[in-house]
């Protein structure tokens, strides 16, 4: 039988979902102003040197970043996946003695599973896979973000960048598996309950890294992730859409609006089951061809669909959900 939750423990759940979606929405945004604030202030040396330390440090995230480990076992973690909660399904096992790319989907509004299984120890993926070390990367220009880059590089968060991949895939040896969130912003601008829809077709460059560096390619589905916020979802072709895509294109990034459960930013109380699919064997290809990537491509979206047929059921969606894939 489940043990059923205390108002205790309820309530320290909601208010470590709290802190991270705060984090999420504002922490970034919080210190730009105050760097800037405190440049008007006679504490400006604290923002020079901040400044001057992020241009010192300006490459150290494409190089490995400074993962600690202690950070990605705060106790706030177990209770941010007990809150919906989390679980993390193994399919297949991933040989240590190889690397892998991973790709995360769907995105949803803020891509909590994916946190919560790869960026902290709270799921555990090391005990699943040992061996294997994953590192989710996200936004580069989130790292140019004086302090907040700080806080994500001791999570072993990374940048999606070229030189950041190459470091993961090179240099590191081998157990690495660096995780893409494939769809980015324009798979969170479909994120909605209900609807399972992905955007990959023309998402061909993590492919082309794992042939460049014979990296075998992961399909990995987050069910339950479109179901945690309800979202305003703007016709195709509408002024609202236009204006949503324009600030996309130009900052990298989709202005949801969206809203949960409770005061707005609380998440629905709604499982999330992130299953890790078989690995898709990658040969190394120093320059691959078109043709290389699009049939690894073709490979990828395969395994992706079968990954969420075979597991829809067992995670709480009907037999006639079917997976878009745009």
């Amino acid at each position: 039988m489940t043990k059923e939750k205390t108002k205790l423990k309820e309530f320290i759940e909601a208010i470590s979902i709290l802190q991270w979606v705060l984090s999420f929405l504002f922490l970034g945004v919080a210190c730009i102003i105050l760097m800037v604030y405190l440049m008007f202030t006679s504490l400006w040396p604290l923002s020079a040197l901040s400044f001057a330390w992020l241009v010192v440090d300006w490459q150290t995230p494409e190089r490995g970043g400074r993962r600690k480990t202690f950070v990605r076992k705060w106790r706030v973690w177990e209770h941010y996946r007990d809150f919906f909660p989390i679980k993390l399904v193994k399919t297949a096992e991933l040989n240590p003695n190889k690397n892998y790319v991973l790709g995360c989907h769907p995105h949803g509004i803020m891509s909590v599973g994916a946190f919560a299984c790869f960026s902290t120890d709270s799921c555990g993926f090391t005990e699943a896979f040992p061996g294997v070390r994953p590192t989710l990367a996200i936004l580069a220009g989130l790292f140019r973000i004086p302090l907040f880059r700080e806080y994500l590089m001791c999570a072993d968060i990374s940048p999606v960048s070229k030189p950041s991949l190459i470091h993961h895939l090179s240099k590191r040896g081998k157990g690495n598996a660096v995780v893409i969130i494939v769809g980015g912003a324009a798979e969170s601008l479909a994120s909605s309950p209900g609807v399972n829809t992905v955007v990959v077709k023309q998402r061909k460059g993590f492919v082309r890294v794992a042939l460049e560096f014979g990296a075998d390619l992961v399909p990995v589905y987050s069910f339950g992730e479109n179901e945690l916020f309800q979202q305003v979802v703007f016709s195709e072709g509408g002024l609202s859409r236009k204006l949503q895509d324009l600030f996309k294109k130009i900052m990298s990034f989709a202005p949801c609006l969206f809203v949960g459960e409770r005061f707005a930013f609380l998440p629905y109380r709604t499982p999330v089951t992130t299953v890790v699919g078989s690995p898709i064997s990658v040969p190394k290809r120093a320059t691959p061809t078109d043709e290389e990537v699009d049939h690894y491509h073709k490979l990828y979206m395969e395994g992706l669909s079968k990954l969420f047929h075979e597991h829809k059921v067992s995670c709480g969606l009907s037999e006639g959900h079917e997976l878009q894939i745009i």
